[in-house]
């Protein structure tokens, strides 16, 4: 029997913004959304750069912003961020796609560099498994600090080998929309940039 599998990037594939951005805003509001990242531009520059990492950069970020924060009330907001803001992000044409995906009974794998908090509830309510990176939290305390390696570039392919036997596969779809994808992309049969 013939088996498919779909691999989808989430933030700028499927979605129109960053999700990560959008939370903040959504969790802190618009003012301490800037002013946050005044404070943190000489991360962002040294990113740009190449000076530090992505993900040192994205730590310096979610902790700026979510450190010290208890890990329930972390959890509502991306629960509450997941059910009336994710929706409003995905690109219509990315949801036809996987739609016809489904109705053809190919599984659909989100694969995301976000945490993977915000986006757990919206990939079980549309029936697709998720990768994505993981936050350490110490005590019910969110730390702001990335649990092992930020689920980019080729660390997707590693998380996508652990979690699924490819050779078990006739057809492996990917699709992505920046440079951190094309590890992922060469995977596949088929890859959509």
């Amino acid at each position: 029997m013939k088996k498919a599998i779909a691999f989808f990037d989430f933030d700028g594939t499927l979605t129109t913004k960053d999700s990560l951005l959008e939370f903040i805003k959504y969790s802190k509001g618009t003012l301490a959304f800037y002013s946050g990242f005044i404070l943190n531009i000489h991360y962002l520059f040294a990113y740009t750069l190449k000076i530090i990492t992505n993900q040192k950069a994205k730590e310096k970020i979610i902790s700026h912003f979510f450190a010290g924060m208890s890990s329930v009330e972390f959890q509502e907001l991306c629960s509450r961020f997941s059910k009336e803001k994710i929706p409003q992000l995905i690109r219509s044409g990315a949801w036809l796609e996987i739609k016809k995906l489904q109705q053809n009974e190919v599984k659909i794998v989100i694969v995301s560099a976000s945490p993977e908090n915000w986006i757990q509830d919206w990939a079980t309510e549309i029936n697709a498994d998720l990768i994505a990176t993981k936050l350490i939290q110490a005590d019910n305390i969110i730390t702001g600090k990335i649990d092992g390696i930020n689920c980019h570039g080729q660390e997707k392919v590693i998380r996508i080998k652990e979690k699924y036997i490819l050779e078990n596969y006739n057809e492996i779809l990917a699709y992505g929309d920046s440079s951190g994808d094309k590890p992922m992309l060469a995977l596949a049969h088929k890859g959509y940039m």
